[in-house]
């Protein structure tokens, strides 16, 4: 009577052990992560180099405070590149949502919480009927999501300067300077980066843990596939520039708050420095792929360095240089990463740098 152990029991326990999980490679394995370790070394770097003005905390609050308006436009850009699209328009969506917010305040008299509730409303509402449009546009009439923004960021930000004749408001309640501007809470926390943060988190649980969030993954993963199951394909994609352009109105009233003033030509680069951060933090301009851990991480390259390279002495414009090479590297890595996906390659990146290719 033979006594060997049947086959199909040594083939269950093998199989078992090798597609357990292993949570450190994936770890590693993940873009957002390898970004958070360079910032972290960003900051050790400028901490070096001037460790009594960079390496406090009121410069910290400093560059969270000045990260902070990115970062609620970076949720709403995130969304939107997860869907495969674009969205130029949403420094100009922030700058008219400005313009007619305090246009609004002013002729309702200019102070007061009631008239800078008003504001604030129409401030989103502004940005809901931009992002209306052109979700409206691509979704529909079928126009890429690059012209379609383009356009609109010309006619925002025209249309801001006709209201105004090209002049900044100023008069912005100081309710919303004193409170939400330059407010702190729990001692010396900025009222805005709270804002921010309340919306990076709420962008985060819906984008990873609800049915909308699903339907975003899946449509930028394939449309046609996101249809085939059911997915109302076009009126998500409005729901998602809708999305983006109300968080565009939120951010026009916050920075009307911290600046008391519109800023027309403040926010010309508003637009590419946040397509940058969500870019660097690893959701991928192909679709299907992204993060909002990794585009706050992302955010917070340029801030840090853009900080630090004042506090160093080291002129500003080198930021440019940094991000520019830091983010044509991050798309190379997500093409790199799609190429292996596609051919099959399960062995990651971190790996082919540390071991220079070869297979342990």
């Amino acid at each position: 009577m033979s006594t060997t152990t049947p086959p199909t029991e040594t083939v269950a326990i093998g199989t078992f052990e090798d597609t357990k999980p292993n949570f450190f490679v994936g770890l590693l394995k993940a873009q957002a992560f390898q970004i958070l370790l360079i910032l972290i070394v960003i900051v050790l770097i400028f901490s070096a180099l001037a460790p009594d003005a960079f390496a406090q905390w009121s410069n910290f609050r400093l560059i969270i405070q000045n990260a902070s308006i990115l970062a609620v436009l970076g949720v709403g850009m995130t969304y939107i590149i997860i869907t495969s699209g674009i969205d130029l328009s949403i420094g100009s969506v922030l700058v008219f949502s400005g313009v007619v917010s305090a246009l609004t305040m002013r002729a309702l008299g200019g102070e007061g919480w009631g008239v800078a509730t008003i504001g604030i409303l129409v401030s989103i509402l502004s940005g809901v009927c931009w992002g209306l449009l052109n979700g409206f546009l691509i979704a529909k009439a079928k126009i890429p999501p690059l012209i379609v923004t383009l356009g609109s960021l010309g006619m925002a930000l025209g249309l801001a300067q006709i209201l105004t004749g090209g002049v900044d408001i100023r008069d912005v309640p100081t309710v919303l300077t004193v409170s939400i501007g330059y407010g702190n809470v729990f001692g010396s926390l900025p009222i805005i980066s709270v804002i921010a943060l309340v919306v990076v988190v709420v962008g985060a649980v819906v984008l990873h843990f609800t049915k909308f969030g699903l339907y975003t993954y899946a449509v930028g993963s394939s449309e046609l596939a996101a249809r085939r199951v059911g997915v109302k394909v076009d009126r998500h994609l409005i729901s998602v520039y809708t999305l983006s352009g109300a968080l565009a109105g939120l951010a026009g009233i916050l920075a009307l708050s911290q600046f008391s003033t519109t800023a027309i030509a403040g926010q010309s680069q508003t637009n590419l420095n946040v397509i940058a951060a969500v870019v660097i933090g690893g959701t991928s301009l192909f679709g299907g792929v992204g993060t909002i851990f990794g585009t706050v991480v992302g955010l917070f390259i340029p801030a840090v360095l853009q900080n630090g390279f004042v506090i160093t002495g080291v002129q500003p414009f080198w930021q440019q240089v940094a991000v520019g090479a830091v983010l044509i590297t991050a798309v190379y890595v997500d093409q790199v990463r799609r190429t292996a996906a596609t051919r099959g390659n399960t062995q990651s990146l971190w790996r082919k740098f540390v071991s220079g290719g070869r297979r342990g």
